[in-house]
């Protein structure tokens, strides 16, 4: 046992109780134990490089380039997307695309470069490989955007997994985004970010890292263009970042540089450049669209702690109803469960789930449940028993069921990396959909143990199918929670096929928003955590994962009025919000500040509900286009040196603008505006930008911004679709995408486009159609017209 794992265990020991402190010592004994017996020990290592360039082979979209001790594999693919692999990786199989890998573009071939070496050249980039194999990506332009120098690998003499070396360059201008769910971005300072998800066991705030989501996706925005890089490996690794440094005045510049160092696995890369939005999009192409989440799962969600059952459930919607608040969704945690039953609810406290779930869905709210990988290790129990006879759990080296720790005792972890275990946990949704759950909330599958404070339950030694190819869990670890949530959406929409399932994790890995979204897990309360909580949502969305949301209430700490006012005016605009009470949140209802609280509050998720019709067209053209619902400012003007180092504020969409307030005490505070003309949607004032402006934000509100010309679907007054029209500056056209969502089903609708302009006086709206423009089929209400306001 290390000392990391010896002091956590004994920190359990005290703060968790004797018997459960013990079954983690012993616990962290069998990992430790395990992982010396099961694991080859390193050895003496050989360093290698590829080389110099011996012969190359054209292929479809670019060939193979043999060098002295390593080849290179590289193409283009039909959606512009880079692959290249080292010593004939492929890129298949991975668990981060989505089905087959694309073809390969046949205008693009592999030909003679200078200084002996080759170049890839197509539509939208070109790749350069030296004769040493450092590979080059530059725009059509012939503008380096970023080098990748030779890589190194390191091979075991007696054989067995190298671990190797990535260094990059990228230009002294560059900005670093990405690597998954990261506390301390969203632009990623100078640093060593880990890549391995890992649960804190403890409130996180900026300076904690991993956490549950690491990905190796990075997203480089320089003057000269944006470009996203993959490496496609799920081993344990880091990333360690350092910006560039332009030189002044005759000076040099320093390049920006990454090092990537992988344990293991395959040396795989892609690229893709171009526009922000085009690289999202070429991504999403790669990596699958983002599951669209029912209508409901995109309002207010109440996710009761502790101990309470049934009628306190009750009592907690009926309070929020009399108080006018929105509550479209109510969360039971794992302390729901019966013992060691997963998906099996305690039913001295909810004896009729059933009729709980009607009540609730007869005022439009669901019920989501929480569920967890671990399955108590108790003979009798269905799941358990059933597990069992299939030969479904995670085994060690040994070939005996590797036993860690969850809340109630030992427990086993299902094999997820195994399609025939999947189908399985997949049918098992059936009971929770039964009693009447719409949503499934999957908690501390990175796998942890929660009495462990975070480390790995399972052994790096411990065997999974990996799909057929065998392996450890080593490499298994990072997917473990994306093949669990592909059982979950897989398992649900199966059992449910007329509705779209609503699955969120905790933890994730490449390709996790083909089922779902996420939420961070414990975000500490302060306001500090009102920082982490951008950093992850606009982190996760640059990597492809547009649905997330952090706990409103915060957890650990102190909370005051201010300060919760604050969390749930962000929180309103966030795609996934979710409000917490109960067990370790502390004061999490509106009610409990006073007054004056809950009417801001009010205020803040009325307008929330207001806006679902917008919400609802993101998540469809996040579909679609694989663009966030929450973006940097940057997203439509990255050359703007000014808005990539801008961390305070957000696009939602292409028609809001959302400047949170991050600091106690502050009534007014600066705002970043882009080109073209904003509008404080509380005041209407017209702001010019590119600008910095001082705007008010007193407490019941913080200030948000419409696009001049902007379209936004909203509901009316009267409950019914609207749109909310936002005037263009005289002489300016404007417009906008709206996509009716047609209910909870599969059904595609039609994507609405809608022109504004001026004529003479008055300003004119226009659905774009087949036939040439008509009339809006929906009200509209126009805004920004001054005191005497344009009618249509």
């Amino acid at each position: 046992m290390d000392g990391r794992d010896l002091v956590r265990s004994v920190k359990s020991v005290s703060s968790m109780g004797t018997a459960q402190g013990l079954r983690t010592v012993r616990a962290a004994w069998r990992r430790r134990r395990a992982d010396a017996t099961g694991l080859p020990p390193r050895g003496p290592e050989r360093a290698r490089v590829p080389g110099t360039v011996r012969e190359v082979e054209p292929g479809p979209g670019g060939g193979t380039v043999r060098f002295g001790r390593s080849e290179l594999r590289i193409f283009v693919t039909v959606n512009g997307a880079v692959f290249w692999g080292w010593d004939g990786t492929a890129p298949e199989p991975s668990y981060a695309l989505a089905g087959r890998c694309p073809d390969p573009d046949p205008r693009a071939a592999l030909e003679p470069d200078k200084d002996g070496g080759w170049r890839v050249v197509a539509e939208r980039v070109t790749v350069v490989v030296s004769r040493h194999g450092a590979v080059e990506v530059l725009t059509p332009g012939g503008v380096t955007l970023r080098r990748d120098l030779p890589p190194r690998w390191w091979e075991p003499v007696g054989g067995g997994t190298a671990r190797w070396m990535q260094r990059s360059e990228v230009s002294a201008d560059a900005r670093f985004f990405g690597l998954g769910g990261r506390a301390a971005g969203p632009r990623l300072r100078d640093g060593t970010y880990r890549l391995w998800n890992t649960a804190p066991g403890r409130p996180f705030g900026p300076g904690d890292d991993p956490l549950g989501i690491t990905m190796p996706v990075q997203l480089v925005v320089a003057d000269a263009g944006t470009h996203l890089v993959f490496h496609d490996n799920s081993w344990d690794g880091t990333v360690t970042l350092r910006e560039g440094e332009e030189g002044a005045g005759s000076g040099h510049d320093r390049a920006g540089t990454s090092e990537l160092r992988m344990d293991g696995g395959p040396l795989r890369c892609w690229a893709m450049v171009g526009t922000p939005a085009r690289v999202l999009l070429t991504w999403a192409s790669l990596t699958g669209a983002p599951a669209l989440p029912p209508a409901w799962a995109l309002g207010h969600h109440l996710v009761r702690g502790g101990a309470g059952g049934e009628e306190e459930v009750r009592r907690t919607v009926t309070g929020y109803q009399e108080h006018g608040l929105p509550v479209d969704a109510v969360h039971l945690g794992i302390d729901r469960f019966d013992g060691h039953q997963v998906f099996t609810v305690d039913h001295e406290r909810f004896p009729e789930p059933t009729v709980l779930a009607d009540e609730l869905r007869r005022d439009g709210i669901r019920l989501v449940s929480a569920v967890g990988p671990s399955v108590g290790a108790v003979p009798g129990s269905t799941v358990y028993d059933e597990g069992t006879a299939r030969d479904a759990f995670v085994r060690d080296s040994s070939g005996e069921v590797v036993r860690g720790v969850a809340r109630l005792g030992d427990a086993v972890f299902p094999d997820f990396t195994h399609a025939r275990v999947r189908e399985w946990w997949g049918g098992l949704y059936a009971e929770s959909l039964a009693q009447g759950f719409a949503g499934f909330w999957h908690d501390s599958n990175e796998p942890t143990s929660l009495a462990a404070f975070g480390e790995a339950t399972l052994p790096r030694s411990a065997r999974h199918a990996l799909d057929g190819r065998a392996g450890d869990h080593r490499e298994a670890h990072n997917v473990y929670a994306l093949c669990m949530a592909r059982a979950a959406f897989e398992g649900v929409r199966d059992l449910a096929p007329g509705e779209r399932p609503f699955v969120f994790s905790r933890s994730g890995w490449a390709g996790m928003q083909r089922y779902g979204g996420t939420w961070p897990g414990d975000v500490a309360a302060g306001w500090t955590g009102l920082r982490v909580w951008l950093a992850l949502v606009l982190g996760l969305g640059l990597c492809g994962v547009p649905c997330s949301g952090p706990d409103v209430g915060g957890f650990g700490g102190e909370s005051s009025p201010e300060l919760y006012l604050r969390r749930l005016q962000l929180g309103a605009y966030l795609p996934l919000l979710r409000t917490r009470t109960g067990l370790r949140a502390g004061p999490g209802e509106p009610c409990e500040f006073g007054a004056e609280v809950l009417e801001h509050a009010r205020a803040a998720l009325v307008e929330r509900r207001r806006l679902l019709p917008y919400f609802m067209t993101l998540a469809h053209l996040a579909r679609r286009t694989g663009a966030p619902y929450v973006r940097p400012l940057w997203w439509s003007a990255p050359e703007e040196r000014a808005l990539r180092d801008c961390e305070d504020a957000f696009l939602l969409g292409d028609c809001l603008l959302v400047a949170p307030v991050l600091d106690p005490g502050t009534d007014r505070r600066a705002v970043r505006l882009p080109g073209g003309r904003w509008y404080d949607t509380a005041t209407e004032r017209a702001y010019e930008g590119p600008a910095q402006v001082l705007v008010e934000a007193p407490l019941e509100r913080i200030p948000v911004f419409a696009r001049a010309g902007a379209v936004l679907p909203v509901r009316g007054e009267d409950g019914g679709p609207e749109l909310e029209v936002w005037a263009p500056a005289r002489g300016r056209t404007g417009g906008g995408l709206v996509v009716p969502d047609a209910g909870d089903g599969w059904e595609e609708p039609e994507i609405e486009r809608y022109t504004v302009r001026w004529a003479g006086p008055r300003l004119v709206v226009e659905r774009e159609g087949e036939d040439g423009a008509g009339a809006p089929a929906r009200p509209v209400r126009v805004r920004g017209t001054g005191p005497g306001r344009g009618q249509m």
